[in-house]
């Protein structure tokens, strides 16, 4: 049975880890809702540009633009966005085990290539047997416009240069605050969706035409993917590791609850105990006299 001195040990040491628990919520509840306005301002843009490119790639001559010609899938890249830290729950574990189901589906009949982008993933897939191409480790929050830029550029180049041939993303979509959901969707080369195909009576007049216009809208469409991906996964982080840490403290009091209420009866187990000594011993006094 453990004594008063751990009970309050151990109380004062729950009571100190919920003190950085409800900091780190409320840490987590500032870059949520930043990050959360960031994302509602662009998904109406963000919706509806594949809807535009479904249009634009019916409409578009097959060979307008490098981006819109599909090849078999023999090399394709894969974006996988994580976290940088832990204490998000189920955030990163969900993540990666739905991006392992679906590398190792593509990899039967495909070379996987990789861009890591979360220090959990590059400690994921340190020693996997795909090849990563690109990994970001350190400050992923951080990383600017410019950088993704970057990024986009150099997958657009590949895929025009045929090194690969197609390009998917496995991020976390923020849906609610309670539980965040994975996405998978392929970002090149870019094609209409089943059941998209407008009337072939309603064609559009190019101006300044079909291939100034897809040299310009293309790229920017497969950059706004990447940011898309990439905003959508910092909201849900931040949703997670909220929740996480309000769970983690709510946990804290009930364990404190639980504890002081053991040391209270520890207490008046003690307080009993020597009061039956001190009458053991009046009384015993009592019948000597």
């Amino acid at each position: 049975m453990p004594t008063l001195i751990d009970l309050r040990r151990r109380i004062q040491s729950v009571r100190n880890s919920q003190q950085i628990t409800q900091a780190m919520k409320t840490v987590s509840t500032a870059k949520f809702r930043k990050a959360q306005r960031t994302v509602m301002e662009g998904r109406p843009f963000w919706h509806l540009f594949p809807e535009l490119m479904d249009r634009l790639a019916y409409w578009a001559a097959a060979g307008t633009h490098p981006l819109l010609l599909r090849r078999e899938e023999k090399r394709i890249e894969v974006l996988v966005i994580t976290s940088d830290k832990g204490l998000a729950g189920a955030y990163n574990s969900n993540l990666l085990a739905a991006a392992d189901a679906f590398l190792a589906g593509k990899a039967e009949g495909a070379e996987v290539r990789l861009i890591l982008m979360g220090k959990k993933a590059v400690g994921h897939y340190r020693r996997t047997r795909f090849k990563v191409d690109r990994a970001y480790a350190d400050h992923t929050d951080r990383l600017s416009r410019v950088e993704l830029r970057d990024l986009a550029e150099e997958l657009m180049r590949d895929y025009t240069f045929q090194r690969i041939d197609a390009v998917y993303i496995v991020s976390n979509e923020f849906k609610s605050i309670l539980a965040p959901r994975i996405m998978t969707h392929r970002i090149l080369p870019i094609e209409p969706a089943a059941g998209s195909e407008p009337s072939a009576a309603w064609l559009p007049d190019w101006e300044p035409g079909a291939a100034r216009l897809a040299a310009f809208i293309l790229p920017l469409y497969v950059e706004t993917q990447i940011h898309h991906a990439f905003h959508e996964s910092q909201a849900a982080e931040q949703a997670a590791r909220m929740m996480a840490m309000d769970n983690a403290t709510k946990n804290a009091e009930e364990l404190i609850d639980d504890l002081v209420l053991q040391l209270n009866k520890i207490r008046q187990a003690g307080i009993t105990k020597e009061l039956l000594e001190i009458m053991t011993a009046v009384e015993a006094l009592r019948q000597k006299g």
